[in-house]
């Protein structure tokens, strides 16, 4: 049974900032010898998908005023996506309770770190490689101008998920392009520009601001097609006749207003499709509870459950992307994303609009990551 959440209702009455108890501890910013991704050189094989660590030779970052308030919304996680069953993988098997145990370890730490690191057992992710790398993307939520009913401009829709379709899900070129979900009455709102719709999709939820009826939403995950994800990025990276060697949110939409002509075959790439949800404006991922900017991240519930705390060393990057050192902090897994897959991937929420846009867009280094588990 999870604790009662009243503890952490109130936390901004009661929570004591004096960071003298830290002066021990190690520095959270770690400058390793590394490549320009991020990757640690000569880095050995890992022998297992989690290695357990030595919890006395990392890092434990401050816990500011915020991560201890998203810490309160990973308990109220817990009860509102209760684990069904243990939660196994390799030689873990992880249960609601242990996720919680962890939360409150890390609570009383915010007044004593050596008590939470003699309940805490860390456990290293062997990420996409198999040396520990794993890769730190970001994610943000878009801020949209949208009409309820659409007219000559805004009339690229956002849809709900069918509530029964018989057979496979349409692709998003079926949906798109042949109109395989014209006339159900499944729009929630209509945008102007495509590619707008498609990154909204991406992120997997945005703010609406209706200009024909000055009502505000925001759109949530409702679901996908089911299709798998494929990268426009990579197909225009690796067709020469785009002549792009990297590309970002921005140049995509530069590139499709000069040559608007090439719009459609680049998005229809991507099979994959997103239905959302119209809810409140509090932004919230696949956990119901709000994201915190670079706190919250999407996982692939295969390899971190829904409420697991992570140690990780997230590459910090100067204003150019270019990645000056790793900073370990503390990371929730409240999300999910459907470009998010394996054990060495990680999606850190970046914010809302332009700001968390142009944040998450520099975002493609690797840094390390530990599950935290309490001891047995």
């Amino acid at each position: 049974m999870l604790g009662s959440l009243s503890s952490c209702n109130h936390f901004e009455d009661t929570l004591p900032f004096e960071q003298a108890a830290w002066a021990n501890e190690l520095p959270t910013e770690q400058y390793y010898d590394i490549y320009h991704s991020g990757k640690r050189k000569g880095a050995p094989a890992m022998q297992a998908l989690f290695e357990q660590a030595d919890l006395d030779t990392l890092p434990f970052p401050f816990l500011d005023k915020e991560s201890l308030l998203a810490l309160g919304d990973q308990l109220r996680l817990l009860e509102l996506k209760p684990m069904k069953r243990k939660w196994k993988k390799g030689e873990l098997t992880i249960t609601a309770d242990d996720l919680e145990k962890v939360i409150y370890a890390l609570l009383d730490y915010r007044t004593n770190p050596s008590r939470a690191k003699e309940q805490l057992r860390a456990y290293r992710v062997w990420g996409g490689d198999q040396k520990g790398h794993v890769k730190f993307t970001g994610y943000y939520t878009p801020t949209l101008k949208v009409r309820k009913t659409p007219d000559s401009t805004y009339r690229y829709p956002f849809y709900r998920k069918p509530d029964s379709w018989n057979g496979p899900l349409p692709t998003r070129r079926q949906i798109d392009m042949e109109g395989a979900l014209d006339s159900l009455g499944l729009e929630l709102a209509y945008a102007a520009d495509p590619v707008d719709v498609y990154y909204t999709q991406l992120q997997g939820s945005g703010l609406l601001e209706f200009i024909d009826t000055g009502e505000a939403y925001r759109l949530t995950y409702g679901g996908s097609n089911n299709q798998p994800y494929r990268s426009i990025e990579r197909h225009m990276t690796r067709d020469g006749k785009f002549g792009v060697e990297d590309v970002s949110i921005f140049d995509i939409k530069r590139l499709v207003r000069q040559q608007p002509d090439m719009r459609d075959s680049i998005l229809m790439v991507n099979p994959s499709y997103t239905f959302f949800h119209l809810e409140d404006k509090v932004i919230t991922g696949a956990g119901q509870v709000p994201l915190t900017t670079d706190v919250s991240v999407a996982v692939d519930r295969r390899y971190f459950p829904l409420g697991a705390t992570l140690l990780a060393a997230v590459p910090v990057l100067d204003k150019k992307g270019n990645i000056l050192h790793h900073e370990y902090r503390i990371l929730l897994a409240q999300d999910v994303g459907g470009a998010i897959r394996g054990p060495g991937h990680l999606d850190l929420y970046s914010g809302v609009g332009i700001e968390g846009q142009r944040r998450a867009g520099k975002r493609m280094h690797y840094g390390m990551v530990w599950l935290l588990l309490p001891k047995k």
